[in-house]
């Protein structure tokens, strides 16, 4: 069985999500992929320890189709999908760092990023040094000579900051760096990092790539070689991706156009909503002209990412209030789903930062984040206006 490849460049992103990486000839006739519910294929007569096909080893026909669908959808070589946005992250990063490296990364991390690297990545040895990825002038004094590695977000989480990513691909490639980037927020639809130059993509599919909220998934996309040193990492630490979540990622991401450009148009009309209202003090969205990025953002993506995050006048329990009376968004962590998520970053997805961390951050004990869904975009604003009263 082999899988459709698109080497055109003229070949649209929504034809690539539903055709490429399908199987040829189709599986028995099967218009859509099937599940293969199995924990071991019989054996070949290859000796390869990666060659047996087994479950863990990230192999099954249900992988392959999503890692040849994902790795067309950004431009990659190859692409490697697994069990969560977090295995993708620490795998790539293990596979690409030993004891004694040194790396550089982005201030205003997503939590979970931020607690492997403070509290893990320094016990096996590998330094690190925070940098301001607006501020490319400060980064030549960080950087020594083990420095492996730099990495920074699309967008960042819960502020929704822009990096210099022009800035960050030069340096890398002056420095002989793996420039990674964690491309959740964006997604290929609105940003596709190697068409800058990136080394390495990284993105949490449970987020907008799934857009169900019905799974937990991650990928890393990037060169054969890179993705054949981060699947062997990966195999060892056992964080492969279930044949039935592989079964509804490669479903969600059929729509995922769709749903990202509506989302795009939706959050812009709802930041510029609330940026208005008397009750908000400040909204982050990089789609809004006020966004110190907003230029940036303008140049280099084709849409504005579907989350926003906002402070209220009145802190913390103003939030509360908030989130108590909206009736269409609900309070849970995660975003990128079909519905509207609401959460206090502080209180959920950034709760295990210290408050040094959070203050340097940025992240206020009254910052609110929305993930914008599907729904009628008026109804958003009439439900948000109801609760600002």
């Amino acid at each position: 069985m082999s899988n459709i490849e698109f080497k055109s460049k003229n070949i649209g992103i929504e034809t690539k999500l539903i055709h490429a990486g399908e199987p040829k000839p189709r599986i028995d006739g099967s218009v859509i992929m099937p599940i293969f519910q199995t924990a071991m294929f019989e054996n070949t007569d290859s000796t390869e320890y990666h060659a047996v096909r087994y479950v863990r080893l990230n192999n099954f026909p249900n992988h392959i189709a999503l890692n040849s669908k994902l790795a067309q959808l950004e431009g990659t070589e190859d692409a490697l999908v697994c069990g969560s946005g977090m295995a993708a992250i620490t795998s790539a990063l293990l596979a690409s760092l030993n004891a004694g490296d040194h790396l550089l990364i982005q201030e205003s991390l997503y939590g979970g990023t931020h607690d492997f690297l403070t509290n893990d990545l320094v016990n096996l040895g590998i330094k690190f040094d925070f940098i301001d990825p607006d501020k490319p002038s400060s980064w030549e004094a960080k950087c020594k000579p083990n420095t492996k590695v730099i990495y920074v977000e699309t967008i960042s989480n819960p502020l929704l900051k822009i990096p210099d990513l022009k800035a960050i691909v030069a340096f890398a490639k002056a420095n002989n760096l793996i420039s990674m980037i964690d491309n959740t927020f964006a997604s290929p639809i609105n940003f596709r990092p190697f068409e800058l130059g990136f080394g390495l993509s990284l993105h949490s599919c449970t987020k907008f790539l799934n857009g169900h909220s019905d799974i937990a998934a991650g990928a890393c996309l990037g060169s054969k070689a890179q993705i054949e040193k981060i699947n062997h990492k990966l195999s060892h630490f056992g964080g492969m991706l279930d044949p039935h979540a592989a079964f509804l990622l490669h479903r969600g991401m059929k729509t995922l156009a769709l749903r990202v450009r509506y989302q795009n148009d939706s959050a812009l009309q709802i930041a510029q909503f609330l940026e208005k209202h008397p009750s908000i003090a400040k909204v982050n969205y990089p789609g809004l002209e006020s966004h110190p990025q907003h230029a940036r953002a303008k140049a280099l993506f084709a849409g504005f990412g579907g989350v926003i995050s906002f402070e209220l006048k009145g802190g913390l329990p103003a939030a509360k209030k908030f989130i108590d009376k909206v009736n269409l968004a609900t309070h849970a962590v995660s975003l990128g789903g079909i519905e509207t998520l609401i959460t206090c970053p502080a209180l959920t997805t950034h709760a295990g930062l210290s408050d040094e961390d959070k203050k340097r951050s940025g992240i206020t004990d009254g910052l609110a984040r929305l993930s914008i869904g599907i729904e009628t975009t008026s109804d958003l604003i009439a439900d948000f206006e109801q609760a600002l009263q």
